[in-house]
């Protein structure tokens, strides 16, 4: 028997009427008729007798009847389990993101995105390059990042952009050059960070030598240090709102120095539903924390 006859052969056993046993499945009566005539005729004998205008199931079906029984349970079973999955329950994903997104863009990306799915989330915050080691042995799913790097095995999309801008806790104008600012004391990125790089290549563009006393790994350190009264800093956007105290000023550079948003996935993944919609939500926080900025459309798929 196939699974259209043992739905058919469910549905007259529990309303005795292939009339309402085709309203129940949302077929034809025919439709249905012609199915039950298909399932006898591969059995080689009638499942159901009509008795006073019912149908009534044969010896030989009350004999099956405890096995289909069963095998329609399963059915149901398999199809709540997908509508399940469709929905995000009993999905998992491992999410992956430099410090800078951690502190700001992923907690309004989850708040968005956690109360339409049941999902459930591990989050590790890691520099770039456990990113894409996490991403290579399957540690993680998604990787959200500033690394606008090509890495074998894995693909890359960017969901939207965020800036360099300056951090004191003097009076800057806004938005400020940095050849106005260069002599105050910096604190920077490392250098082989992607951010840390970008610092670097617009001090040498605008040919300002800069006076970088403390250089850090992570940009809410160099938010601290500003706050503790070290010097001023050069961070991305994202860290310098979500640590912004009373009594700092934040500037955005003239002209401006753009910074790409990034996700990574390992290119051998088929991703699920799961992963293109948390991808959605990130490029709406995105919007929303940089409506200055041009983000994709929320369709992208990889």
């Amino acid at each position: 028997m196939r699974l259209r006859h043992i739905e058919v052969f469910e549905a007259i056993r529990q309303t005795g009427s292939l009339t309402q046993a085709a309203a129940l499945l949302n077929i034809s009566q025919p439709a249905a008729s012609k199915i039950l005539a298909h399932a006898e005729s591969q059995l080689g004998f009638r499942l159901f007798d009509r008795v006073k205008g019912r149908l009534v199931p044969t010896r030989e079906a009350e004999i099956l009847a405890p096995q289909i029984a069963q095998l329609s349970q399963d059915l149901s079973h398999v199809n709540r389990l997908a509508a399940n999955l469709k929905q995000g329950q009993y999905a998992h994903l491992r999410i992956g993101c430099v410090p800078a997104v951690g502190l700001g863009l992923l907690p309004l990306t989850m708040q968005r995105f956690y109360q339409t799915s049941h999902a459930s989330f591990k989050i590790s915050t890691l520099h770039s390059p456990q990113l894409v080691a996490g991403l290579h042995t399957r540690e993680l799913d998604v990787a959200i990042t500033f690394d606008a790097g090509d890495h074998p095995g894995l693909k890359r999309t960017q969901v939207g952009l965020t800036e360099l801008v300056y951090l004191s806790r003097s009076p800057i104008p806004d938005p400020v050059s940095l050849r106005r600012v260069a002599m105050r004391p910096f604190i920077v990125p490392d250098p082989r960070d992607q951010v840390g790089e970008q610092v670097e290549r617009a001090l040498r563009d605008t040919g300002v030598e800069a006076n970088t006393r403390i250089v850090v790994q992570t940009h809410y350190v160099a938010c601290s240090l500003v706050d503790a009264g070290c010097g001023d800093a050069l961070v991305d956007s994202l860290t310098a709102r979500a640590m912004m105290k009373p009594g700092m000023s934040l500037s955005r550079l003239e002209p401006a120095v753009s910074i790409p948003i990034n996700v990574m996935v390992n290119a051998t993944d088929s991703l699920s539903l799961l992963h293109h919609d948390f991808i959605d939500s990130l490029i709406e926080a995105c919007r929303q924390l940089a409506p200055w900025s041009e983000s994709p459309e929320s369709s992208l798929r990889f």
